[in-house]
């Protein structure tokens, strides 16, 4: 019985079935496995790291680098539209998989994992004309004492001076909540609010579309000097994966790929070293 059993396992009927198997698996396209492997990645209205250009076409630092480090890792990236606050709440609960352009802080390290460092430009202080000239300002505790008004992103980090501040009452009350930087932009204009902490490629880049460049400008005031990072839920990611992202992103730094990303969004040299303009 058992020889009789072995000899129909390699019958040629069986032996051309597990032929076409094989065949079907060889020739399933890299896309299909990427479909098993999708991430959901947010992306808001955030020139020069994530926006839809004149095509339609959704594109950005931010949105060029983690697709293609994706796809290197037979991932595909689903691109959801939302606004940072929300999308802090997303991450946390595990509705969302990845938040490019993040700050990493203790309480974000309670529900993500954090890439590598992916980018650095300076948090700075944009304020209206007349207000840079009424406050003189050199840093950001100079706003304690002062009448100045503050306009800041519900749910951003600025860095860590910019957390420590928040918690002593001088500076809090000083605070306007904005939910967008456009509406931040927009009440600058008005004379609602003095300044305004943005990226500080972002805020050059968009102050020059709404052509505010003249009512509005980049101060001194540097609010923060940290790097970026790409956040991952911990809910649906695991620290394996993290790793692979980080190897890929490097051989992305080290073929050139990252550089040419980064200078076709943002319109400087790039320092590899600092990843950062040069």
């Amino acid at each position: 019985m058992k020889n009789r059993l072995s000899n129909n396992r390699w019958h040629p009927a069986n032996l051309m079935s597990i032929v076409v198997i094989g065949f079907m698996f060889a020739m399933q396209s890299p896309s299909s496995y990427a479909a098993e492997c999708e991430k959901t990645v947010r992306w808001n209205d955030d020139v020069p790291y994530s926006s839809r250009n004149e095509q339609g076409i959704l594109t950005g630092f931010y949105v060029e680098l983690v697709r293609d480090a994706l796809q290197k890792m037979g991932c595909s990236a689903k691109f959801v539209e939302m606004p940072w606050a929300r999308a802090l709440l997303e991450l946390e609960a595990g509705r969302l998989d990845i938040l490019p352009g993040a700050l990493q802080n203790e309480q974000r390290n309670r529900f993500a994992l954090f890439s590598t460092i992916v980018n650095t430009s300076p948090n700075v202080l944009f304020v209206a004309k007349p207000s840079l000239e009424k406050f003189k300002l050199k840093k950001l505790d100079d706003i304690m004492g002062s009448d100045f008004k503050l306009g800041v992103q519900i749910n951003v980090s600025y860095g860590p001076r910019f957390d420590e501040l928040i918690k002593i009452p001088a500076f809090s009350t000083r605070l306007t909540p904005v939910y967008t930087r456009r509406n931040g932009w927009k009440m600058l204009e008005l004379g609602r609010i003095d300044g305004l902490i943005a990226d500080e490629a972002t805020g050059l880049i968009e102050l020059q579309q709404l052509a505010l460049r003249e009512l509005i400008t980049k101060s001194d005031v540097i609010a923060s000097n940290d790097s970026a990072m790409v956040a991952f839920s911990k809910k649906t990611i695991n620290a394996a994966f993290v790793d692979r992202f980080n190897k890929t992103f490097h051989s992305m730094i080290a073929n050139g790929e990252y550089a040419r990303i980064r200078e076709r969004n943002i319109p400087c040299k790039v320092s590899i070293q600092t990843l950062a303009c040069k």
